[in-house]
């Protein structure tokens, strides 16, 4: 392995914390990738990598010298790209919530790619901010307002939101007409991943910001599992509009207090620092905010 690849496979195996996971990445056994740092610790004289059975972490000479890789690694793959007529390449690894991955990006996905040949896309599923590095993301697309996680954010749109019902609560508790009609209501439980408590609902009023938070007796921490409650008249619940799409079409779901919509939830890509610079993900997040580039909802 030449040095510019062992340099390579040394960021990769810091940012994964595993040999296995950096080996697997780049297409190597993992007899080659061990034996490439052995090598590169021997020609700098200096030990890069605290080892253990389970867990890999850099020592502080290779914790220093790992920043210097990343950024001479990125100023390498800039300076390749306008040599090849700035044409970008390589694996990105995309985390996006399923359902707003198959709505929104699959569908635009094939011009993408035929654009890019030389881009191809690794699409993983979550809810929850994963650790980018750690975890070996490029980027994540997330709905609603990130905590301040020390990654770099870039605004891509926004998501109508709304309160709906399943018409079988709709019957059981009646139809609010206004806020004040929320009196004797429940609504299906959201917990926050950042308090651990149910989420309150939130209203437009007169342009301010209303919250209610009513009672509930069934809580869920995910989104497709607060979806199927509503579904089964367990309460109120607020979502963006795209979301229940099919629900509204269906007569699975009703909106409810259309004129008092909560805010539109923000659509963020979020990326880390020091991968900011590489071609194929500014490619990326360019052609992300041209698909949210849309009227919201």
């Amino acid at each position: 392995m030449d040095h510019l690849n062992s340099l390579r496979l040394l960021v990769r195996v810091i940012e994964r914390a595993s040999f296995t996971a950096a080996a697997a990445d780049l297409g190597l056994p993992r007899s080659t990738a061990t034996e490439a740092v052995r090598r590169l610790e021997a020609r700098l004289g200096a030990r890069l990598l605290d080892r253990t059975t389970r867990h890999v972490a850099p020592t502080l000479d290779g914790q220093a010298f790992y920043e210097r890789c990343v950024a001479i690694l990125a100023d390498i793959e800039d300076a390749e790209g306008a040599l090849r007529a700035a044409e970008p390449h390589g694996l990105l690894r995309v985390d996006a919530p399923g359902l707003l991955t198959r709505t929104f990006l699959l569908p635009a996905l094939p011009a993408f790619l035929d654009r890019f040949p030389r881009i191809d896309i690794q699409f993983g599923q979550s809810d929850r901010l994963v650790d980018l590095v750690r975890e070996g993301v490029d980027c994540a697309i997330r709905v609603g307002e990130p905590s301040d996680s020390g990654l770099v954010m870039k605004r891509l749109g926004t998501l109508e939101e709304s309160t709906l019902a399943s018409p079988s609560y709709l019957k059981r508790h009646g139809i609010p007409r206004s806020l004040d009609d929320l009196d004797g209501h429940r609504m299906v439980g959201f917990i926050s991943s950042r308090t651990g408590e149910a989420m309150p609902l939130e209203f437009m009023v007169d342009g301010k910001v209303c919250e209610v938070t009513l009672p509930w007796r069934v809580s869920a921490n995910h989104s497709d599992t607060s979806a199927a409650l509503a579904c089964l008249g367990f309460g109120l619940i607020q979502a963006p509009l795209y979301r229940f799409a099919d629900d509204l079409v269906a007569g699975r779901l009703v909106e409810v207090l259309p004129n008092h919509r909560p805010r539109p939830s923000p659509v963020s890509a979020l990326y880390p620092q020091k991968r900011q610079l590489a071609p194929r993900l500014r490619v990326f997040i360019d052609w992300l905010t041209a698909v949210f580039d849309r009227p919201s909802g």
